[in-house]
């Protein structure tokens, strides 16, 4: 299994639907595994939510910094 693949796809999921966003904020292990559909060591599974925070995390930074900077153009 390529983790980094499953990390992006569960990370796209997260980002698109309210539902799984709101099920990962609540219980991050319990979405991932439901997502993922297998059972994974919890080693394992501890990893790809940490990288689906991470990911989802820097986006946010990502696109809040995006914002200012939009924002602060049209101020000039």
């Amino acid at each position: 299994m390529d983790i980094k693949a499953k990390i992006e796809e569960i990370v796209g999921k997260v980002k698109s639907d309210k539902s799984v966003a709101e099920s990962f904020k609540k219980d991050p292990v319990k979405t991932v595994e439901k997502l993922i559909g297998v059972d994974l060591p919890d080693d394992v599974l501890s990893k790809v939510v940490d990288g689906v925070k991470a990911k989802v995390s820097v986006d946010k930074l990502t696109d809040a910094a995006g914002d200012i900077k939009d924002k602060l153009k049209n101020l000039f």
